[in-house]
Protein backbone atom coordinates (compact mmCIF):
# COMPACT_ATOMS: atom_id res chain seq x y z
CA UNK A 1 0.00 0.00 0.00
CA UNK A 2 1.66 3.21 -1.27
CA UNK A 3 1.38 6.16 1.36
CA UNK A 4 -0.48 8.91 0.07
CA UNK A 5 0.02 12.69 2.08
CA UNK A 6 -3.00 14.60 2.72
CA UNK A 7 -1.56 18.11 2.78
CA UNK A 8 -4.35 20.58 4.77
CA UNK A 9 -3.66 24.56 4.62
CA UNK A 10 -4.87 26.06 8.08
CA UNK A 11 -5.73 29.54 8.68
CA UNK A 12 -9.10 30.99 10.53
CA UNK A 13 -10.89 27.72 10.19
CA UNK A 14 -11.94 26.95 13.80
CA UNK A 15 -15.23 26.32 12.54
CA UNK A 16 -14.64 23.73 9.99
CA UNK A 17 -11.09 22.20 10.70
CA UNK A 18 -12.65 19.65 12.96
CA UNK A 19 -14.78 17.94 10.17
CA UNK A 20 -11.93 18.23 7.75
CA UNK A 21 -9.35 16.29 9.78
CA UNK A 22 -11.84 13.66 10.48
CA UNK A 23 -13.12 13.33 7.10
CA UNK A 24 -9.50 12.80 6.22
CA UNK A 25 -9.01 10.35 9.29
CA UNK A 26 -12.44 8.35 8.19
CA UNK A 27 -11.11 7.48 5.05
CA UNK A 28 -11.31 3.65 3.78
CA UNK A 29 -7.58 4.10 2.21
CA UNK A 30 -5.65 3.93 5.61
CA UNK A 31 -2.15 4.46 5.07
CA UNK A 32 -1.71 8.14 4.82
CA UNK A 33 -0.06 10.72 6.55
CA UNK A 34 -2.21 14.58 7.11
CA UNK A 35 0.38 17.41 7.16
CA UNK A 36 -1.57 20.90 8.88
CA UNK A 37 0.24 23.36 7.55
CA UNK A 38 -0.22 26.48 10.26
CA UNK A 39 -0.90 29.77 7.84
CA UNK A 40 0.03 32.04 11.20
CA UNK A 41 -4.00 31.35 11.86
CA UNK A 42 -4.96 34.31 13.92
CA UNK A 43 -7.87 31.72 16.14
CA UNK A 44 -8.01 28.37 17.75
CA UNK A 45 -7.82 26.46 14.72
CA UNK A 46 -4.39 24.82 15.46
CA UNK A 47 -5.65 24.14 19.25
CA UNK A 48 -8.71 22.17 17.78
CA UNK A 49 -5.80 20.05 15.77
CA UNK A 50 -4.22 18.99 18.82
CA UNK A 51 -6.84 17.68 19.81
CA UNK A 52 -6.35 14.68 17.55
CA UNK A 53 -3.98 12.48 18.72
CA UNK A 54 -3.85 10.14 15.78
CA UNK A 55 0.09 9.70 14.90
CA UNK A 56 -0.44 10.07 11.16
CA UNK A 57 -0.84 13.95 12.06
CA UNK A 58 1.69 16.34 12.32
CA UNK A 59 1.12 20.21 12.10
CA UNK A 60 3.64 22.57 10.83
CA UNK A 61 4.16 26.21 11.26
CA UNK A 62 4.89 28.95 8.99
CA UNK A 63 4.10 32.50 9.72
CA UNK A 64 1.25 34.12 7.58
CA UNK A 65 1.72 33.48 4.01
CA UNK A 66 -1.06 32.45 2.27
CA UNK A 67 -2.34 28.96 0.88
CA UNK A 68 -0.25 28.69 -1.86
CA UNK A 69 2.75 28.50 0.22
CA UNK A 70 0.93 26.62 2.85
CA UNK A 71 0.84 23.85 -0.04
CA UNK A 72 4.47 24.61 -1.05
CA UNK A 73 5.45 23.97 2.48
CA UNK A 74 3.26 20.57 2.79
CA UNK A 75 4.48 18.94 -0.24
CA UNK A 76 7.88 19.30 1.24
CA UNK A 77 7.14 17.53 4.48
CA UNK A 78 5.44 15.32 2.82
CA UNK A 79 6.60 11.56 2.47
CA UNK A 80 3.47 10.22 0.47
CA UNK A 81 3.92 8.80 -2.75
CA UNK A 82 1.09 10.15 -3.68
CA UNK A 83 -0.09 14.00 -2.79
CA UNK A 84 -4.13 14.78 -1.79
CA UNK A 85 -4.89 18.40 -0.43
CA UNK A 86 -7.89 19.13 1.51
CA UNK A 87 -8.72 22.69 2.79
CA UNK A 88 -9.71 23.05 6.02
CA UNK A 89 -13.56 24.45 5.01
CA UNK A 90 -14.15 21.18 2.71
CA UNK A 91 -14.97 17.63 3.99
CA UNK A 92 -14.44 14.28 1.84
CA UNK A 93 -16.72 11.13 1.70
CA UNK A 94 -14.65 8.02 3.10
CA UNK A 95 -13.69 6.11 0.07
CA UNK A 96 -12.13 9.25 -1.50
CA UNK A 97 -8.50 8.74 -1.34
CA UNK A 98 -9.45 4.75 -1.70
CA UNK A 99 -10.95 5.42 -5.20
CA UNK A 100 -8.30 7.85 -6.33
CA UNK A 101 -5.38 5.46 -5.72
CA UNK A 102 -7.17 2.32 -7.41
CA UNK A 103 -7.65 4.96 -10.42
CA UNK A 104 -3.82 6.13 -10.52
CA UNK A 105 -2.93 2.21 -9.79
CA UNK A 106 -5.04 1.44 -12.62
CA UNK A 107 -4.29 3.90 -15.08
CA UNK A 108 -0.24 4.46 -15.28
CA UNK A 109 -0.51 7.49 -17.76
CA UNK A 110 -2.68 9.45 -15.39
CA UNK A 111 -1.36 11.54 -13.18
CA UNK A 112 -3.74 14.08 -11.27
CA UNK A 113 -7.49 11.73 -10.61
CA UNK A 114 -9.76 13.84 -9.67
CA UNK A 115 -13.53 13.86 -8.52
CA UNK A 116 -17.05 15.63 -8.65
CA UNK A 117 -17.67 17.47 -5.98
CA UNK A 118 -20.98 18.69 -3.75
CA UNK A 119 -21.36 22.66 -3.44
CA UNK A 120 -22.30 23.73 0.67
CA UNK A 121 -23.46 26.64 1.94
CA UNK A 122 -21.10 28.23 4.78
CA UNK A 123 -23.56 26.20 7.30
CA UNK A 124 -22.34 22.63 5.43
CA UNK A 125 -25.78 22.14 3.92
CA UNK A 126 -25.88 21.57 0.42
CA UNK A 127 -26.80 23.61 -2.48
CA UNK A 128 -28.19 21.17 -4.66
CA UNK A 129 -25.56 22.03 -6.90
CA UNK A 130 -22.30 19.83 -8.41
CA UNK A 131 -19.22 20.44 -10.04
CA UNK A 132 -19.30 17.69 -12.82
CA UNK A 133 -17.05 18.42 -15.40
CA UNK A 134 -18.25 18.53 -19.37
CA UNK A 135 -14.34 17.91 -20.68
CA UNK A 136 -13.89 14.32 -21.54
CA UNK A 137 -9.77 15.76 -22.27
CA UNK A 138 -8.54 18.13 -19.83
CA UNK A 139 -6.31 20.47 -22.05
CA UNK A 140 -4.99 23.92 -21.17
CA UNK A 141 -7.74 25.53 -22.87
CA UNK A 142 -9.85 23.81 -20.47
CA UNK A 143 -8.26 24.82 -17.46
CA UNK A 144 -8.11 28.20 -18.64
CA UNK A 145 -11.67 28.33 -19.84
CA UNK A 146 -13.55 26.42 -17.17
CA UNK A 147 -10.92 24.79 -14.77
CA UNK A 148 -12.83 21.54 -14.52
CA UNK A 149 -11.34 20.87 -11.00
CA UNK A 150 -13.78 22.84 -8.81
CA UNK A 151 -10.72 23.20 -5.60
CA UNK A 152 -7.77 21.11 -5.31
CA UNK A 153 -9.98 18.84 -2.20
CA UNK A 154 -11.04 17.38 -5.61
CA UNK A 155 -7.49 15.91 -6.51
CA UNK A 156 -4.99 13.29 -5.47
CA UNK A 157 -1.82 13.30 -8.02
CA UNK A 158 1.41 11.71 -7.93
CA UNK A 159 4.23 12.95 -6.27
CA UNK A 160 6.11 12.48 -9.42
CA UNK A 161 3.93 15.26 -11.23
CA UNK A 162 4.78 17.80 -8.97
CA UNK A 163 8.34 17.86 -8.91
CA UNK A 164 8.18 17.84 -12.76
CA UNK A 165 6.58 21.00 -12.63
CA UNK A 166 8.84 22.14 -9.75
CA UNK A 167 11.27 25.32 -9.62
CA UNK A 168 13.02 27.38 -6.95
CA UNK A 169 12.36 30.63 -5.26
CA UNK A 170 15.00 32.76 -2.77
CA UNK A 171 13.13 33.91 0.56
CA UNK A 172 15.06 35.17 3.43
CA UNK A 173 18.49 33.33 1.76
CA UNK A 174 16.34 30.31 1.82
CA UNK A 175 16.40 28.53 -2.02
CA UNK A 176 12.66 26.88 -1.59
CA UNK A 177 11.36 24.20 -3.84
CA UNK A 178 8.10 25.28 -5.10
CA UNK A 179 4.66 24.12 -6.84
CA UNK A 180 2.57 26.58 -6.09
CA UNK A 181 3.03 30.07 -6.86
CA UNK A 182 2.91 32.06 -4.20
CA UNK A 183 2.73 35.56 -5.68
CA UNK A 184 -0.99 34.64 -6.94
CA UNK A 185 -3.67 34.67 -3.90
CA UNK A 186 -6.77 33.54 -6.20
CA UNK A 187 -6.03 31.67 -9.40
CA UNK A 188 -2.89 29.79 -8.00
CA UNK A 189 -4.58 26.23 -8.11
CA UNK A 190 -4.93 26.97 -11.77
CA UNK A 191 -2.13 28.03 -13.00
CA UNK A 192 -0.37 25.25 -11.17
CA UNK A 193 -3.17 22.87 -13.41
CA UNK A 194 -2.28 24.49 -16.39
CA UNK A 195 1.54 24.21 -15.70
CA UNK A 196 1.48 20.14 -15.66
CA UNK A 197 -1.39 20.17 -18.62
CA UNK A 198 1.68 22.23 -20.56
CA UNK A 199 4.92 21.16 -19.06
CA UNK A 200 4.32 17.47 -18.57
CA UNK A 201 2.91 13.98 -20.80
CA UNK A 202 0.57 13.00 -17.67
CA UNK A 203 -3.35 13.17 -18.00
CA UNK A 204 -5.77 14.53 -15.99
CA UNK A 205 -8.69 12.35 -15.43
CA UNK A 206 -12.40 12.42 -13.84
CA UNK A 207 -14.06 10.26 -11.15
CA UNK A 208 -17.86 10.71 -12.14
CA UNK A 209 -18.50 10.62 -8.59
CA UNK A 210 -19.26 12.97 -5.90
CA UNK A 211 -16.61 12.59 -3.24
CA UNK A 212 -15.87 15.93 -1.98
CA UNK A 213 -17.92 18.84 -0.47
CA UNK A 214 -16.32 22.47 -1.51
CA UNK A 215 -17.99 24.95 0.42
CA UNK A 216 -19.27 28.31 -1.18
CA UNK A 217 -18.60 31.41 1.20
CA UNK A 218 -20.41 34.78 0.12
CA UNK A 219 -18.46 36.55 -2.76
CA UNK A 220 -18.63 40.25 -0.66
CA UNK A 221 -19.10 43.06 -2.95
CA UNK A 222 -18.37 44.23 -6.74
CA UNK A 223 -14.79 45.18 -5.47
CA UNK A 224 -14.04 41.38 -4.86
CA UNK A 225 -15.11 40.45 -8.49
CA UNK A 226 -12.54 43.26 -10.11
CA UNK A 227 -9.82 41.49 -7.91
CA UNK A 228 -10.90 38.04 -9.36
CA UNK A 229 -10.59 39.41 -12.29
CA UNK A 230 -6.87 41.35 -11.64
CA UNK A 231 -5.98 37.95 -10.21
CA UNK A 232 -6.70 36.19 -13.48
CA UNK A 233 -4.69 38.24 -15.15
CA UNK A 234 -1.91 38.33 -13.10
CA UNK A 235 -2.49 34.41 -13.75
CA UNK A 236 -2.16 34.24 -17.53
CA UNK A 237 0.82 37.04 -17.70
CA UNK A 238 2.87 34.53 -15.54
CA UNK A 239 1.56 31.93 -17.82
CA UNK A 240 2.53 33.67 -20.71
CA UNK A 241 6.19 33.29 -19.99
CA UNK A 242 6.14 29.68 -20.03
CA UNK A 243 3.68 28.61 -22.71
CA UNK A 244 3.31 31.77 -24.88
CA UNK A 245 1.51 29.92 -27.57
CA UNK A 246 -1.30 28.80 -25.50
CA UNK A 247 -1.66 31.45 -23.72
CA UNK A 248 -1.92 33.53 -27.44
CA UNK A 249 -4.63 30.56 -28.46
CA UNK A 250 -6.33 30.68 -25.50
CA UNK A 251 -6.46 34.30 -24.10
CA UNK A 252 -9.81 35.34 -25.56
CA UNK A 253 -11.54 33.08 -25.37
CA UNK A 254 -10.55 32.29 -21.56
CA UNK A 255 -11.02 36.18 -20.68
CA UNK A 256 -15.12 35.71 -22.39
CA UNK A 257 -15.32 32.34 -19.94
CA UNK A 258 -14.30 34.24 -16.68
CA UNK A 259 -16.40 37.31 -17.36
CA UNK A 260 -19.10 35.08 -17.54
CA UNK A 261 -18.35 33.50 -14.17
CA UNK A 262 -18.25 36.86 -12.63
CA UNK A 263 -21.37 37.45 -14.01
CA UNK A 264 -22.84 34.48 -12.79
CA UNK A 265 -20.98 35.45 -9.38
CA UNK A 266 -22.69 38.81 -9.67
CA UNK A 267 -25.79 37.50 -9.89
CA UNK A 268 -25.86 35.59 -6.57
CA UNK A 269 -24.89 38.78 -5.14
CA UNK A 270 -28.25 40.51 -6.33
CA UNK A 271 -26.34 42.91 -8.16
CA UNK A 272 -28.17 43.28 -11.17
CA UNK A 273 -26.32 45.92 -13.31
CA UNK A 274 -22.93 44.53 -12.63
CA UNK A 275 -24.17 40.98 -13.65
CA UNK A 276 -25.38 42.80 -16.93
CA UNK A 277 -22.31 44.91 -17.16
CA UNK A 278 -19.92 41.31 -16.98
CA UNK A 279 -21.93 39.74 -19.17
CA UNK A 280 -21.97 41.90 -21.97
CA UNK A 281 -18.49 41.92 -21.85
CA UNK A 282 -17.85 38.29 -22.04
CA UNK A 283 -19.77 38.22 -25.31
CA UNK A 284 -17.69 41.32 -26.71
CA UNK A 285 -14.74 39.60 -25.60
CA UNK A 286 -15.51 36.73 -27.99
CA UNK A 287 -18.73 36.56 -29.31
CA UNK A 288 -18.39 32.87 -30.12
CA UNK A 289 -19.25 31.66 -26.60
CA UNK A 290 -22.89 31.91 -27.25
CA UNK A 291 -22.24 29.25 -30.31
CA UNK A 292 -19.90 27.38 -28.07
CA UNK A 293 -21.73 27.23 -24.68
CA UNK A 294 -25.22 29.29 -25.79
CA UNK A 295 -27.36 27.41 -23.02
CA UNK A 296 -25.05 28.52 -19.99
CA UNK A 297 -24.24 32.41 -21.92
CA UNK A 298 -27.83 32.94 -22.32
CA UNK A 299 -29.04 31.95 -18.81
CA UNK A 300 -26.58 34.24 -17.77
CA UNK A 301 -27.76 37.32 -19.88
CA UNK A 302 -31.08 36.32 -19.31
CA UNK A 303 -30.61 35.68 -15.10
CA UNK A 304 -29.01 38.94 -15.12
CA UNK A 305 -31.74 41.14 -17.26
CA UNK A 306 -34.27 39.65 -14.92
CA UNK A 307 -32.79 40.43 -11.81
CA UNK A 308 -32.90 44.27 -13.23
CA UNK A 309 -35.67 44.49 -14.34
CA UNK A 310 -38.35 42.39 -11.85
CA UNK A 311 -39.50 42.77 -8.54
CA UNK A 312 -37.16 40.67 -6.00
CA UNK A 313 -40.26 38.22 -5.43
CA UNK A 314 -40.68 37.31 -8.44
CA UNK A 315 -37.64 36.63 -9.27
CA UNK A 316 -36.72 34.78 -5.98
CA UNK A 317 -39.18 32.55 -7.63
CA UNK A 318 -38.04 32.12 -10.71
CA UNK A 319 -34.35 31.67 -9.67
CA UNK A 320 -35.44 29.36 -7.54
CA UNK A 321 -36.95 27.10 -10.22
CA UNK A 322 -33.49 28.12 -13.04
CA UNK A 323 -31.48 25.89 -9.57
CA UNK A 324 -33.87 23.12 -9.43
CA UNK A 325 -33.46 22.48 -13.48
CA UNK A 326 -29.82 22.96 -13.16
CA UNK A 327 -29.34 20.35 -10.31
CA UNK A 328 -31.78 18.16 -12.22
CA UNK A 329 -29.16 18.06 -14.96
CA UNK A 330 -26.37 18.20 -12.84
CA UNK A 331 -27.74 15.27 -11.67
CA UNK A 332 -28.50 13.60 -14.92
CA UNK A 333 -25.59 14.22 -16.37
CA UNK A 334 -23.11 13.21 -13.40
CA UNK A 335 -25.34 9.56 -13.82
CA UNK A 336 -24.40 9.45 -17.48
CA UNK A 337 -20.81 10.23 -16.79
CA UNK A 338 -20.79 7.35 -14.03
CA UNK A 339 -22.23 5.14 -16.66
CA UNK A 340 -19.73 5.92 -19.46
CA UNK A 341 -17.32 5.08 -17.29
CA UNK A 342 -18.56 1.52 -15.87
CA UNK A 343 -19.11 0.63 -19.64
CA UNK A 344 -15.17 1.43 -20.45
CA UNK A 345 -13.98 -0.60 -17.18
CA UNK A 346 -15.79 -3.34 -18.38
CA UNK A 347 -14.67 -3.19 -22.46
CA UNK A 348 -11.29 -2.47 -21.17
CA UNK A 349 -11.31 -5.32 -18.76
CA UNK A 350 -12.85 -8.37 -21.24
CA UNK A 351 -9.92 -7.27 -23.77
Amino acid sequence: MKKVSVVIPVYAAEKYIADAVQSALGQSYQNFEIILVDDGSPDASIEICKQFTDPRIKIVRQNNRGASAARNNGIRHAQGEYIAFLDADDTWVPEKLEKHINHLETSPDVGVSFSYCTFVDEDGKSLGLYNATEYKVITPGAILCRNPIANPSCLVTRRQVLEEIKFQQERNGIVEDCYFDESLRQSEDAECWFRICVKTNWKFEAIPELLATYRLHSVGNSANLLNTLDSWNQMTEKARLYAPQEIAEWEQPAMAYTLRYLARKAVSMSDGSMAVSLSHKAISTHWRILLEEPRRTLVTLTAAYLLCLLPQPFYLGIKKLGLKVISTSQQRRILKDQFRRKSQTIVSSGS
